[in-house]
């Protein structure tokens, strides 16, 4: 075995998953193919099937990747917190803050098709996203700053904000810079704040 081939064997799934998501941002999610994933890692075209079963196998790969890159984005954030109420507006920023750095993953985790079947790694990284968020709403509930009850229907309006906002600052939509949109996200928060306390 070679030098190269013995290096893309140790890491062929990185490898794999970086092509992915670089041939993704170059032609989007619904355009590329394992083959054109393969020749990218320079591997042969039968190497991915070591580690991934199809396309969507990969693809939903990419998409538990982005969600736990997504988590820990939104983690980082809080973590300068003071308390519960900056800390849910810290999250809002962190996710904002992922999504304009990774727009091919945020393709990946919700704009194509969900697939019939998907991988168990894949649901318990965005489960661990939702979480986060799911976590900062219960704490502000805590404070006393939102209503108590079930917290999932504050949190689903917290996270159709952020990411409606995301979205639209990634297509270009929107008069921001990139650290112009950052900053907004505190004014979505404080909107955000005074709706869902009532």
């Amino acid at each position: 075995m070679t030098r190269k081939s013995a290096y893309h064997h140790d890491n062929l799934k990185d490898d794999l998953l970086a092509a992915a998501v670089g041939l993704i941002a170059e032609v989007g999610a619904r355009g590329f193919t394992l083959r054109e994933v393969a020749r990218r890692a320079g591997v042969s075209h039968n190497a991915p099937y070591r580690h991934f079963r199809d396309k969507d196998d990969l693809l939903m790969a990419v998409a538990a990747q982005g969600f736990d890159h997504l988590t820990a984005s939104m983690q980082a954030a809080i973590a300068e917190g003071r308390n519960a109420r900056d800390r849910l507006r810290l999250c809002g920023r962190g996710y904002l803050d992922f999504a304009l750095r990774c727009p091919e993953h945020i393709q990946v985790m919700f704009d194509l098709p969900k697939p019939k079947k998907t991988t168990r790694a894949c649901r318990e990284a965005g489960g661990r996203a939702f979480q986060t968020l799911l976590d900062c709403v219960i704490a502000v509930q805590a404070a006393g700053a939102f209503p108590k009850g079930d917290p999932h229907p504050l949190a689903y309006v917290a996270w159709s904000s952020i990411h409606g906002f995301a979205k639209l600052a990634i297509a270009g939509q929107l008069p921001f810079r990139p650290k112009q949109a950052l900053d907004f996200s505190a004014r979505i928060a404080a909107v955000l704040e005074r709706g869902l306390a009532v």
